[in-house]
Parts: structure tokens; C-alpha cells; sequence
């Protein structure tokens, strides 16, 4: 089965310049992670984050939480810094929380949670990085 396009250069563009929530699943106070790095390059550009992890720390000075459920405030974007093993669960929970989009991480593949998301109404996007889209666009 063909794949849907992924690399909808609209949606990435407007998620990157459309100041937004973005709940960053995966994220700790790890500076040698790349979910640090690319959640400060977020924040610089204007977005609210939000680090979503099992031990809810403060990253950047903004508070985490334990599950996205526990987010305050509506979520613009839920990126995803977790094993493609774990993201089936979190985009149906970003679905159920009603997250305008997803943004799959490099190398974070599901594509049933991608069709799922896809069909519930959300913007996907697979196999990318803010950071690296957002330089692309001389963004930051």
C-alpha cells in the first residue's frame, strides 16, 4: 500500500510560523536530546511548549506533565520525541484531546496512528524536524 504524501510543505510552513501550543511528548530536561534543542528553537520562534513526560520536569521554565490529557489550554501541535513503538497510544490521546496536528519526529513511523490522525481531521506531519524545516525557511 502507497503511502500518503507526508511532506505537505503548506501545513509544515504555517504550523512553524503560526504561533502556537505545542505539546512536546518525550521531553526532558536532557540537553543532549534532541527534543531540548528543537523545543528552545520552538520557543524562540514564538510557541508555547509544553514537555510531556513521565517525570513531568520543568524544561525552558514551562511546568510538564505526565500525559497530554493534563495539558493546560487547547494543543496546537503534538511532537513526538517517542520510539515508533509508543506512538499509537499518544496520537489517539492526541485525538482525544483534540490536538490540531502531529508531528512525527525523524525516523518515528506508525502508519495506522498516521491514517488515524488523518481521518480524525488533524494535520500530519512524518519524518521531519521543526528545526531543521524552520532554518530551511530562514525561520529563527
Amino acid at each position: 500500500m502507497a503511502r500518503e504524501p507526508v511532506d505537505d510543505e503548506v501545513v509544515i510552513d504555517r504550523l512553524l510560523r503560526t504561533s502556537g501550543h505545542w505539546a512536546v511528548v518525550g521531553l526532558s530536561t536532557d540537553a543532549s536530546r534532541p527534543a531540548h534543542g528543537v523545543s528552545a528553537y520552538l520557543q524562540r520562534l514564538g510557541h508555547t511548549i509544553t514537555p510531556v513526560h513521565p517525570a513531568a520536569p520543568v524544561v525552558h521554565g514551562m511546568a510538564g506533565v505526565t500525559r497530554l490529557s493534563e495539558v493546560p489550554g487547547p494543543v496546537d501541535v503534538v511532537d513526538l520525541f517517542i520510539s515508533s513503538a509508543r506512538v499509537g497510544p499518544v496520537v489517539d490521546e492526541a485525538i482525544a484531546i483534540g490536538a490540531r496536528a502531529v508531528w512525527f519526529q525523524l525516523g518515528v513511523h506508525d502508519e495506522a496512528a498516521e491514517a488515524r490522525a488523518r481521518a480524525a481531521g488533524l494535520d500530519v506531519v512524518v519524518d521531519r524536524c521543526p528545526a531543521i524545516e524552520g532554518r530551511r525557511r530562514d525561520l529563527g
